[in-house]
Order: structure tokens, then C-alpha cells, then sequence
């Protein structure tokens, strides 16, 4: 039995199934990370360069320079 109206164009038709489909994937994935924080299951780590190489005084300097700009300011805004 065919749906009546604008509803009987299959691109509608598929336009809500991916909708639907999208809707119910986002929300499971979205419950399992909810319950693995929950879980107090750690996040995976990533390794980052610094971790292993020291850095040279000018180094640090240069990124403490480039953080202080990053952190917020009096406003919660970047400087």
C-alpha cells in the first residue's frame, strides 16, 4: 500500500530512513561513551613527541610564549 501524498517519493523516503538510521547510531554511540566514563574505563593514551625528547631552554621558552596566548584572558577570551 503506497503512502499518500509527498510521502510516496522514495527520495523522501530514503532522506528518513538515513535520518533514522543516522539518529539511532549517533545516540548508541553516544550512550556507550556516557557509560564508559561512567565505567571509569581510562581513555586510551597518546603519545606526543615531548614526552621522550628533552627540549632546550629556548625551546620552552618559545612554547611558554605561544601558551600564554593561547589561555584565556580577564574576558575567557584568547589573548
Amino acid at each position: 500500500m503506497p503512502l499518500p501524498g509527498p510521502f510516496s517519493d522514495p527520495r523522501v523516503i530514503t532522506l528518513f530512513g538515513l535520518l533514522a538510521v543516522s539518529t539511532a547510531a549517533w545516540l548508541a554511540l553516544s550512550l556507550r561513551a556516557r557509560a564508559r566514563d561512567r565505567a571509569g574505563i581510562p581513555l586510551e593514551r597518546v603519545w606526543h613527541p615531548q614526552e621522550s625528547v628533552p627540549l632546550t631552554p629556548a625551546e620552552e621558552h618559545a612554547f611558554g610564549q605561544v601558551v600564554s596566548r593561547l589561555s584565556p584572558g580577564s574576558t575567557g577570551r584568547p589573548r
